[in-house]
């Protein structure tokens, strides 16, 4: 994934990975459109209250959150890049 966000490869979006907000670290963030992705490992899918608390702590910073399974990822990257760009575009 971060192959093909880094160096501004995703419309020109300025990307940044591991990045520290609120007491937590985001997969990936944009600042400027205010958009974190989040990938999410099978573990998730039993952390389910968890991450919806992680999910509205980190938007309480007026960031939109998106989260993506990493099958799906490694699955059907261009799928979830486009789901990126259209949520980029809603960010505007």
């Amino acid at each position: 994934m971060w192959s093909r966000l880094r160096d501004r490869r995703l419309d020109g979006y300025k990307f940044r990975r591991q990045y520290p907000l609120g007491g937590y670290i985001v997969d990936f963030i944009a600042l400027e459109p205010r958009l974190i992705v989040e990938i999410d490992g099978g573990s998730h899918a039993v952390q389910t209250v968890q991450d919806a608390l992680r999910t509205r702590e980190l938007e309480r910073f007026v960031f939109r959150v998106v989260r993506f399974w990493n099958h799906d990822v490694l699955a059907n990257i261009d799928g979830v890049l486009e789901s990126v760009l259209q949520e980029l575009r809603i960010v505007r």
